[in-house]
């Protein structure tokens, strides 16, 4: 019966998403990328904190405790372990990424990357130490550390609308899905995603970052955001192009920050089933207004990739919200 139900519900889904993208859609399944960063067996035979038992903040004392030299000889020997380790200092993990992808993302400082898997890459946009604002962007589908061109043209008209007064990370920090098919349908990747955000989120605090970010989480990005809220220290969560939080309420989500969320009229999202059965599907549609989020303007844009465009509603808004204009 079980694999009926989820046979059933998996055609459902696929065929709606299949309709509302005009006909694509991807099975490739996808193994989420978890655990500590390359290089880790070395590092822990060399005596160094473990990246699994030790938390952020135990990382964070533990660079404190050492000299100028002695970090710069971890960031030549160690520099995948050093470039990914949650709550190391900013600048070390600056100089490790440097080292490992050879500075190929102009404009933005690289915060993790992480080669496993389809690679995974945490890109920075101003001035984390610095900054009294901070947003964090989280990514849908088919984003990777060789795909972020969307992502980071998201990021950088973020930051330009709030006349650079926001640092903006474009985190693609996890596995997420090919296409749209049985990946994007359940959880299994958000759930590993959302461990891997809210660690993330840690050792921005461990580092020094003082201010709670504002995350906007974009389609099954949105999942990853629902499953991280209940632990994640945010200002706000900004939703759009949403699945689903797999939450029946913003109330549900158990978390202090402020819930918005923006879905324009053109968006195919719309037409997939918000429903959750045999574990597929991602429950309400956080736009509709029984589920409790601030409604964002989104009219203007167009599609599902359209809320950051220029000139977009939605964007002033976002802009507002990252920029700390609103209450």
């Amino acid at each position: 019966m079980r694999r009926i139900t989820r046979t059933l519900v998996t055609a459902v889904m696929v065929t709606a998403v299949v309709a509302g993208t005009a006909g694509w859609a991807s099975g490739a399944a996808q193994e989420p990328v978890t655990g500590p960063p390359p290089g880790t067996a070395e590092w822990r035979a060399a005596g160094l904190p473990d990246p699994e038992r030790t938390d952020p903040a135990g990382i964070a004392r533990f660079f404190a405790g050492l000299g100028p030299g002695e970090r710069r000889r971890l960031v030549r020997e160690h520099p995948t372990v050093v470039g990914n380790l949650e709550g190391a200092p900013l600048e070390l993990r600056y100089a490790a990424n440097s080292r490992t992808t050879g500075g190929r993302h102009p404009g933005a400082r690289v915060l993790a990357h992480d080669p496993r898997g389809r690679g995974q890459v945490v890109l920075v946009y101003g001035d984390l130490a610095t900054a009294e604002r901070v947003a964090v962007l989280v990514p849908g589908s088919d984003v990777d550390a060789g795909r972020t061109g969307s992502l980071t043209r998201k990021a950088v008209a973020l930051r330009e609308a709030t006349g650079g007064r926001t640092a903006v990370v474009a985190w693609a920090g996890y596995t997420t899905p090919v296409g749209v098919g049985l990946d994007a349908a359940s959880g299994e990747l958000a759930e590993a995603g959302a461990e891997r955000l809210v660690r993330f989120a840690e050792g921005l605090r461990a580092a020094g970052v003082r201010p709670e970010p504002s995350v906007f989480c974009h389609s099954y990005g949105s999942v990853v955001c629902g499953l991280a809220a209940h632990r994640l220290k945010a200002k706000d969560l900004v939703v759009f192009g949403s699945p689903g939080m797999r939450a029946e309420n913003a109330a549900a989500l158990g978390t202090s920050a402020r819930v918005w969320a923006a879905k324009d009229p053109t968006d195919w999202i719309d037409r997939v089933p918000y429903l959750s059965v045999g574990g597929y599907g991602h429950g309400a549609d956080p736009a509709a207004p029984e589920f409790g989020a601030r409604p964002v303007e989104a009219g203007d844009a167009v599609g599902h990739d359209g809320y950051f465009a220029p000139g977009t509603s939605s964007l002033r808004a976002f802009a507002a919200i990252a920029g700390g204009d609103v209450r």
